[in-house]
């Protein structure tokens, strides 16, 4: 008579910090709450039906992430992004991202996840998705690398870069051209051209954010003008 084996395991439910945390991350990273954004810890624990303890905590992890900033004054609110603050996160993408993915490369790692990004990316029907699936084949290229320290590295500038992005896409929609950039980085990796796809990534990189906050007259960097949030133009 064979044993009955035995129920599974309950899957676990997110903490209330964890919870909160995750909501607010969404809603800053898909432009719903916009830099600048106050972050009351009365107003978002009555919104989630909990005490101002979980939701402190939650604010403390994202200003951590270099997401929010807290002062004793002024409270919490969503991280502005400006020139020096892009140029700065997208600075350490350009010397790490492109190495890491020549590392990929050259160790003939899998390429599946970066494909199925792609494909994500191009059926997204809405910023969210779409920013979502630019994170993962972002990261997709960089994960099999080899050196755990260098992909932590990496993480730990994700959502800063998607804070950066979420804020230049409002005015400079740039998907599609992006979306043509990771097709012809991928096409490159399977090729087993190290030296090329990490040229074409340090290009993509370097190019987004120069559209994004170009020198204006003085010299001096500043948001990109033109397009509303939804125009389509040529998509990191």
């Amino acid at each position: 008579m064979s044993a009955t084996p035995p129920p599974p395991a309950p899957v676990p439910v997110p903490s209330r910090t964890q919870y909160v945390l995750e909501q607010v991350k969404h809603e800053i990273l898909t432009g719903a709450l916009p830099p600048g954004s106050p972050l009351v810890e009365t107003e978002l624990a009555a919104r989630f039906g909990m005490s101002k303890t979980p939701v402190r905590e939650a604010l403390k992890s994202l200003a951590g992430r270099g997401l929010v900033v807290m002062t004793e004054y002024r409270g919490a609110a969503v991280r502005g992004v400006d020139a020096a603050m892009a140029r700065s996160v997208y600075d350490v993408r350009v010397l790490l991202e492109p190495e890491a993915l020549r590392r990929t490369v050259t160790a003939r790692a899998g390429l599946a996840a970066a494909h199925a990004a792609l494909a994500r990316a191009d059926a997204a029907t809405d910023a969210a998705e779409r920013s979502l699936a630019n994170r993962d084949f972002h990261r997709a290229l960089y994960l099999p690398c080899g050196n755990p320290l260098l992909v932590g590295m990496l993480d730990d500038l994700r959502d800063q870069a998607a804070l950066v992005s979420s804020f230049a896409w409002q005015t400079l929609p740039t998907w599609d051209r992006e979306a043509a950039e990771h097709r012809a980085i991928l096409a490159r990796a399977e090729e087993g051209d190290a030296a090329g796809a990490g040229a074409a990534l340090s290009d993509h990189i370097e190019g987004f954010v120069r559209r994004a906050f170009p020198p204006d007259a003085d010299g001096a960097a500043g948001p990109a003008p033109g397009g509303r949030a939804g125009e389509q133009e040529p998509r990191p």
